[in-house]
């Protein structure tokens, strides 16, 4: 009897340990699919605005308002947050690099790390905050009270009207803020290093001009580039496929940001790679702060 029950009892163990594999298989499954299904139409919307830009340039007065938004706005935020950014590297560079007695040395990685990498991730993640975020909250309205509807129902293209625009403006003003960004930072870790830790500014210009020159700004400026075509698209993408109510307005919004950042570290990561490569292919021996 206990022999039989046995037997009885190994489809149900079966059953128990099958089942939820199962559904877990399922569940990754789906979101690979889904994760899939979402790079293909955010590419085949990618394809569609740089056919509208190509065909045809945007009106005038839906571009300008789009300019002051992304550029004129955002230029007092990126600015201060570049300023505070130097003063930061300063702060957490100084005490290492004067117990190596390097602390002249201090320029070249301040202002390296502003030109290379902090500078152009600084500005993008401040536009993917304050402009990209509110850019699919916008749209994201749009679709739920059905006005882009109703463009396409007026014969106008809403791809052209609403985000080429955008495109275009983030693309032609990242670079400008970049800039911005980048020199509030030379600017603020000039200021605490010289002014407050008392460094030696001659040596300080001097180092910052061996150790630090134009293929730095180039590269933070490459970088803006892509990254301000990955905001622009992730966030009219995501205000374009909101969901109804104010709650998919709000995870619209969310998303965009979300998305936008983690293109930039990883797009940050990839052109990092691409372009230290080109450098040393072009100037094999490179340059070291630490040379002598």
């Amino acid at each position: 009897m206990s022999l039989g029950a046995s037997f009885d009892s190994e489809p149900e163990i079966s059953r128990r340990v099958t089942v939820p594999l199962r559904e877990w298989i399922a569940d990754w499954g789906g979101v690979a699919v889904n994760s899939v299904l979402a790079v293909g139409d955010l590419a085949l919307f990618a394809w569609r605005t740089l056919a509208w830009l190509v065909a045809r340039l945007p009106r005038r007065d839906a571009f300008l308002p789009v300019l002051y938004q992304v550029g004129v706005l955002s230029l007092p935020v990126v600015a201060l947050t570049g300023m505070f950014i130097g003063m930061v590297l300063a702060v957490q560079t100084f005490f290492q690099f004067q117990q190596l007695q390097m602390e002249t040395r201090l320029g070249a990685v301040i202002n390296m790390s502003l030109a290379r990498e902090l500078g152009p991730v600084l500005a993008a993640t401040m536009l993917a905050g304050r402009v990209g975020s509110a850019m699919a909250a916008e749209l994201g309205t749009m679709r739920v009270t059905e006005q882009i509807d109703a463009l396409s129902s007026m014969g106008a293209n809403p791809i052209h009207y609403l985000v080429v625009p955008r495109f275009l403006a983030f693309v032609l003003l990242i670079p400008m803020l970049t800039v911005m960004a980048v020199f509030m930072g030379v600017v603020g870790g000039y200021f605490y290093s010289v002014v407050i830790l008392g460094i030696d500014k001659h040596h300080y210009m001097y180092n910052t001009q061996q150790f630090v020159d134009s293929f730095d700004l180039f590269s933070g400026l490459a970088k803006s580039v892509f990254f301000g075509v990955a905001i622009s698209l992730v966030s009219c993408y995501q205000g374009f496929n909101c969901s109804a109510g104010a709650e998919g307005v709000g995870k619209a919004a969310t998303s965009a940001f979300v998305q936008s950042f983690v293109l930039i570290l990883l797009l940050d990561l990839l052109l990092g790679i691409s372009l230290d490569s080109f450098y040393f292919m072009l100037w094999p021996e490179g340059s070291s702060v630490f040379g002598s």
